[in-house]
C-alpha cells in the first residue's frame, strides 16, 4: 500500500510539474503563443460558468459535462455578478481573430474562451487538456493563449473495405480527431475486398459486393492460408448520414471514396459487365490461398493491385454517375474522392473495345485512356457543384483541370501538381504518414504491411515532417492545402489494433498539421506533451503504443564505461531492464537512475528495456547494443 501511494504521489508530482514548467503548458498542438502571467486560477464551488449567447449553448454543456467527469460541478448561468469567479464563453472579439482561431485569457478570477464556430469548438478542446482532475489539484495557470491553424485542411483516413469497423469505432475515430483540432474524414468506402457503402439503385453491390468467402491469414500473399470464413459488412445510407451529422457537431467534414478505375473488383464481382472482360473468371493465382469457388466475378480475399478494372464504356459511367448521385446526397462535402491509384492497365491493353477508344478519343495511351476517365467522373462532379480529389496517379495522362492531388508515393507528385497549380493535400507513405506501418524495428511489432520492407513509421518521423516541400517556389507553396495521414486496414481486424496503430502518432500529425514551423519542439513534444497525454489516455478504455525508453537507441553504443540516462515516456510509467540477454519484464531490474554500465575490452552487452505503464500495457522490448571493440558475435 505504501508503495502504491508513493507511485500515485509520483504521478500527481509530475503532472503537475509538466503544467508548471512546460512553455505550451501540455497542450497538443501546439498553440501560435503562450503567454504565462503570474497567479493561477483556482476551480472551487464558487466558480459558474457563464453563457450569454444560445448558438454556444452546446458547447457550454459540453464543457459542463467534462467539468464532472473531472470532479467539478458547474452552474451554467447567463449572468453573473461583478466579483464572481466565472469560466466565460463568448464570440465576442472573435471577428478579429483568423479562421478557426480562437483565444484563451486566464486570470485569478476569470477564464474567457474567445472564438466562433470551430474557432469556439477548438478553444474547447484546448481548454479541456487544461483542466485538472480535482484528485490531482485544482489549479490553472494564469495565460494567454492565442491559437489558430497552420493548414486549413488536417485529415485522418481510414480505410473500411479491407475491414469493416462499426458505426460506435468510426464515431470513436472521429472524436478521437476532433480532440486533436483535426477537420478532415477520409473514409475510404470501396475497395477491391469489399463494397462498404449502400447504393440503392444497385443492391447488389453490398448483397454481393460486400461480402467475401475468406481472409489470407498472415503476411501477404498469406502465409496461413485463409480462414474458411465469409466476412462481411457495409454501412446503410441512414449510418453514413448518422456519421456526417455527427462528424459535422465535431467541425469535421466527412470526405467519401468511391476508387475508380482500380481497385474495383468488389464492384465487378456483383455487376460483371463492368469489366472489360465480363466472362473471364476473376484472375486468383494457381496456388494463391482461397476459400469457395474460383469461378466467375469474386470479390478478393487477399491484398494487393488485380487487373480487372472498370471498363471505360458508356454504361460503366452511368453506372458511377448513380452511384456519385446517392453519395452526394448523403455527403454534403466539397470534396468527393474518386481514388485513381493502382490501376493496371493489362485489361485495357487487350480490350478490343479499350484500343478502339483510345483511337476514336485520340488518346496516345492507356495512361490517357486513364486521364480520360478521371476527367469524365470530374466534368460529372463539378457539375453536381462538387470538387474531386485523387491519389497522385491522376498525374498520369494529363491532370484533370480542377483536380486535387493527394500525393502519397513520396512528395514527387505534390511538388509536380503544385508546380501546374492544383491544389494539394500531403500524405507521403515515405515521410511516415502511412499509419498502418510499424512503428518501431523491434521483433514484438504486431503483423503489419511494415514487415514487407516498408520500413518504419514512428511518432518522431511523422513530427519531422514538413509538408511544405522547399523544392517548390514561394509563389507555388499556397497550393499545399493540408496534410493527412492514411490508416489502411489490410491487416488491422479490429478497432483495438487501429488504436494502437493510431497513438501516439496522431499527436505529431496534429502539431504538423496545426502548429506553426517555428513554434515546432520535438524535445518538448517528446519528454514533457507526450508523456502528459498518454497518461490520461492509459486511464480510459483506448488502446496505444506505448513508447519505447526516451533516451535510448536502436544504434550501438560503443566504449568501455557507458552511462545509461533514460526518461520515462508516460508520465507514471517504470522502465525494466536486463543485461543478462534475458527477456524484461517487472520482474527485471527497474530503471530508477542512471545506469552506469562497464563493458570489457572485447566484449558486448545487451541492454534490453520494456515500458509498462500504470495501467499495465507494456511497450515492445527495446535492444541497443553495448560494445567494447568485440568482433561480431551473437549476443544473446
Amino acid at each position: 500500500m505504501k508503495k502504491l501511494f508513493l507511485m500515485v504521489c509520483s504521478t500527481i508530482i509530475s503532472l503537475s510539474s509538466i503544467a508548471q514548467t512546460d512553455d505550451n503548458m501540455g497542450l497538443i498542438p501546439a498553440p501560435v503563443s503562450v503567454n504565462k502571467t503570474s497567479g493561477s486560477f483556482v476551480l472551487d464551488h464558487t466558480v459558474v460558468l457563464l453563457n450569454k449567447e444560445h448558438k454556444n449553448l452546446k458547447i457550454a454543456e459540453a464543457l459542463r459535462s467534462f467539468a464532472l467527469t473531472k470532479g467539478f460541478k458547474l452552474k451554467l448561468v447567463k449572468t453573473a455578478p461583478i466579483g464572481q469567479k466565472v469560466m466565460e464563453l463568448t464570440s465576442m472579439g472573435a471577428d478579429q481573430l483568423p479562421n478557426e482561431g480562437y483565444q484563451i485569457k486566464i486570470t485569478s478570477r476569470h477564464i474567457k474562451l474567445i472564438g466562433k464556430d470551430a474557432g469556439l469548438f477548438y478553444a474547447l478542446q484546448s481548454f479541456m487538456q487544461l483542466m485538472p482532475d480535482k484528485k490531482l489539484g485544482n489549479v490553472i495557470q494564469n495565460a494567454e493563449i492565442n491559437d489558430y491553424p497552420r493548414f486549413a485542411y488536417r485529415g485522418m483516413h481510414l480505410d473500411v473495405g479491407r475491414h469493416f469497423f462499426p458505426v460506435s469505432f468510426v464515431k470513436k475515430y472521429i472524436d478521437l480527431m476532433a480532440a486533436y483540432k483535426l477537420n478532415n474524414f477520409h473514409w475510404h468506402l470501396t475497395e477491391d475486398q469489399g463494397w462498404r457503402i449502400e447504393i440503392k439503385k444497385y443492391p447488389k453491390l453490398t448483397e454481393v459486393g460486400g461480402s467475401r468467402n475468406g481472409t489470407i491469414i498472415g503476411d501477404y500473399p498469406g502465409t496461413g492460408g485463409t480462414d474458411n470464413e465469409v466476412y462481411k459488412g457495409f454501412y446503410t445510407q441512414q449510418d453514413a448520414k448518422e456519421i456526417v451529422a455527427y462528424a459535422a457537431a465535431r467541425y469535421i467534414n466527412v470526405i467519401p471514396e468511391i476508387e475508380l478505375p482500380g481497385h474495383s473488383s468488389a464492384a465487378i464481382a456483383a455487376y460483371p459487365s463492368l469489366s472489360c472482360f465480363p466472362e473471364r473468371d476473376t484472375p486468383i493465382g494457381e496456388k494463391a490461398p482461397w476459400s469457395g469457388p474460383r469461378t466467375g466475378k469474386q470479390v478478393q480475399q487477399t491484398w494487393g493491385v488485380f487487373d480487372d478494372v472498370f471498363v471505360p464504356s458508356e454504361d460503366t459511367f452511368r453506372f458511377l454517375e448513380d452511384v456519385l448521385d446517392e453519395i452526394i446526397a448523403i455527403f454534403p462535402s466539397k470534396y468527393i474522392h474518386i481514388g485513381g491509384d493502382e490501376c493496371p492497365k493489362k485489361y485495357w491493353k487487350e480490350s478490343e473495345f479499350c484500343q478502339q477508344l483510345i483511337k476514336e478519343k485520340g488518346l496516345k495511351d492507356e495512361h490517357e485512356l486513364q486521364s480520360y476517365f478521371i476527367q469524365r467522373i470530374e466534368k460529372y462532379i463539378n457539375g453536381k457543384g462538387r470538387s474531386i480529389i485523387g491519389w497522385d496517379e491522376i498525374l498520369e495522362g494529363g491532370l484533370a483541370p480542377n483536380a486535387t492531388v493527394m500525393s502519397w508515393r513520396g512528395v514527387k507528385g505534390g511538388i509536380e501538381a503544385a508546380q501546374q497549380n492544383h491544389n494539394v493535400i500531403m500524405t507521403p507513405s515515405t515521410n511516415g504518414l502511412y499509419f498502418d506501418h510499424k512503428q518501431s524495428l523491434s521483433v514484438d511489432e504486431p503483423l503489419t504491411i511494415g514487415r514487407r520492407g516498408k520500413g518504419t513509421s514512428n511518432f518522431t518521423k511523422v513530427y519531422n515532417y514538413d509538408p511544405v516541400p522547399q523544392e517548390l517556389a514561394e509563389d507555388q507553396k499556397k497550393y499545399i492545402k493540408g496534410v493527412q495521414a492514411n490508416m489502411w486496414s489490410e491487416y488491422l481486424e479490429s478497432p483495438a489494433k487501429v488504436e494502437y496503430m493510431l497513438f501516439p502518432r496522431i499527436y505529431a500529425l496534429a502539431e504538423i498539421a496545426w502548429t506553426p514551423l517555428e513554434r515546432k519542439d520535438i524535445k518538448n513534444f517528446t519528454e514533457q506533451r507526450i508523456p502528459l497525454h498518454l497518461n490520461r489516455l492509459d486511464q480510459t478504455a483506448t488502446n496505444y503504443w506505448v513508447p519505447t525508453p526516451i533516451g535510448q537507441t536502436d544504434e550501438p553504443i560503443q566504449g568501455e564505461q557507458i552511462t545509461i540516462n533514460l526518461k520515462v515516456p508516460v508520465v507514471g510509467a517504470k522502465i525494466y531492464y536486463t543485461l543478462d540477454g534475458y527477456r524484461p519484464s517487472e520482474n527485471a531490474t527497474m530503471y530508477i537512475d542512471p545506469i552506469q554500465v562497464i563493458v570489457p575490452q572485447g566484449q558486448k552487452k545487451m541492454l534490453k528495456t520494456i515500458v509498462i505503464t500504470p495501467s499495465g500495457k507494456r511497450s515492445v522490448v527495446t535492444e541497443t547494443l553495448l560494445n567494447n571493440g568485440a568482433a561480431d558475435v551473437k549476443v544473446k
